[in-house]
């Protein structure tokens, strides 16, 4: 049995997260200890600036080494805190990390492969090897990399396995092969293992090297194979399928929990709806929309990219508008986009409300004061908020892609919310036209679907014994 498990990964909630890879880190490991106690579970991120001092206060500082880093020696400090029982590391050095945000610099590359021969070198500098090394996304790619084409040959480190997570396959960590010994510590025998269409690809390394390979539900295993939703590394997906798993997401039920949630103005379960009238009153109260109740509220809460099936929504927007029904959408993205569902507030002043932000507390009213979330992505790999907002009865109705095709079943099978097939505006039209009028003309079967969607099993334990299973097919 796995007695020993090291995460890694670029983010994590509640240190520093830009997404859903940094709500995973949060969850994860703590489900894996608090249903697995006699597991040695650990966790390490970067120390990053954004962390907030009431975590920084808490930190102890274990001790500093050097790594190499192409030519360079460089000073890597290790702090550690415990946290819902897992021993969290963080890798100091504030050239590296003191910056505004956590991605998007022009030495993301070096940033981060730092990190990942941190990783390794940490393992030795704390006499701590573990029996799985849990990667994510390319920003730890490279641990995989060279844990199996370079520290393989140390003893303390053969044991170790090597799972990686793609949480989502448009960003691969590609740079020039120019970079491959400077900046990667990879030799030039190496380069077959990261060259894809010229260039190094460190998640297709990644996915050459680990163990096993995971996608964040059983249907975007299938997508990323495909020519279509794989970022053109399908002829590696493909190549290496044998190696692939999909496992959902989970959400966290003591975060996400109408019942408990002190962001709302009232709480509700399942089992007593009625509360959740209260919520959707202050919601119209907030954005200044009038309050009716038999008008039903329609939300997004999103990334304004095209991925995510805004372009859909724009292109139909005047025949939603048409219908007798209340939006709200709050997000932030593309410019032109941010641009265009701000414009529309002066369009339908007394239906339509778009906040250009990112609001944790604002978000947690919406999803309780709505009736649909609406999540059209083209494209989505696991997806949370369609699981938050069923948590919160209010019905998702979402496009059959990835994650939100596991999640998501049709009412018309007996399922827990709305779908439509194709990529096409007018089936998602035509799909929230059969919403609002199930939500008006009958009250007794939306209530009923509500009480499904509730109670629809989104809880990190499943995810957890899933991922626990796995990491004792490969060895242990």
């Amino acid at each position: 049995m796995v007695k020993s498990i090291l995460y890694a990964a670029g983010e994590a909630q509640p240190f520093a997260s830009t997404g859903g890879l940094g709500d995973v880190m949060g969850a994860l490991p703590a489900t894996i200890k608090k249903n697995y106690p006699n597991c040695d579970v650990r966790a390490v991120m970067p120390l990053y600036s954004k962390i907030g001092d009431n975590y920084k206060s808490r930190m102890v500082f274990l001790r500093w080494i050097t790594v190499r880093l192409g030519w360079r020696t460089v000073y890597c400090g290790i702090f550690t805190l415990e946290l819902n029982g897992i021993k969290w590391y963080f890798i100091d050095n504030e050239h590296y990390f003191k910056r505004r945000g956590l991605y998007g610099d022009f030495d993301d590359g070096e940033r981060f492969s730092y990190f990942s021969v941190c990783v390794l070198e940490m393992m030795r500098a704390l006499d701590f090897y573990p029996d799985i090394l849990h990667c994510n996304d390319w920003q730890t790619a490279l641990a995989v990399i060279l844990l199996k084409q370079k520290y393989y040959e140390y003893t303390n480190y053969k044991k170790i396995r090597a799972i990686f997570t793609i949480h989502n396959i448009q960003y691969q960590g590609v740079f020039d092969m120019g970079l491959l010994s400077d900046i990667f510590n990879l030799p030039y025998k190496d380069k077959g293992i990261v060259e894809y269409d010229g260039l190094i690809n460190l998640m297709k390394g990644a996915i050459v090297c680990a163990d096993k390979v995971t996608t964040v539900s059983p249907q975007y295993s299938k997508e990323i194979q495909t020519p279509d939703l794989s970022c053109g590394l399908y002829h590696i997906t493909q190549m290496y399928s044998y190696k692939l798993t999909g496992i959902v997401n989970g959400i966290d039920y003591d975060a996400w929990n109408p019942e408990t949630d002190r962001a709302l103005p009232a709480n509700y379960s399942a089992d007593s709806l009625d509360n959740k009238s209260i919520c959707k009153r202050e919601l119209q109260r907030y954005f200044r929309l009038p309050e009716k109740s038999d008008a039903p509220i329609i939300s997004m809460i999103t990334r304004l990219v095209e991925p995510k099936g805004v372009d859909l929504v724009k292109r139909v927007i005047d025949e939603i508008m048409g219908e007798d029904v209340q939006f709200i959408l709050l997000g932030t993205g593309d410019y032109d986009y941010e641009r265009y569902f701000d414009y529309l507030n002066g369009s339908y002043t007394n239906k339509y409300r778009a906040i250009i932000d990112f609001d944790r507390d604002l978000s947690r009213l919406i999803y309780a004061g709505s009736d649909i979330f609406l999540m059209p992505s083209r494209s989505e790999a696991c997806g949370l908020s369609q699981m938050i907002s069923s948590r919160y009865g209010t019905l998702p109705l979402v496009h059959e892609t990835g994650g939100l095709y596991d999640t998501i079943k049709s009412f018309k099978d007996g399922g827990n919310g709305f779908t439509f097939k194709e990529y096409n505006a007018h089936e998602m039209l035509f799909m929230l036209k059969d919403a609002i009028a199930m939500y008006k003309k009958q009250p007794d079967e939306w209530k009923k679907l509500q009480k499904t969607a509730m109670k629809t099993d989104f809880s990190w334990d499943k995810s957890a014994e899933s991922y626990y299973v796995l990491y004792n097919s490969i060895g242990y």
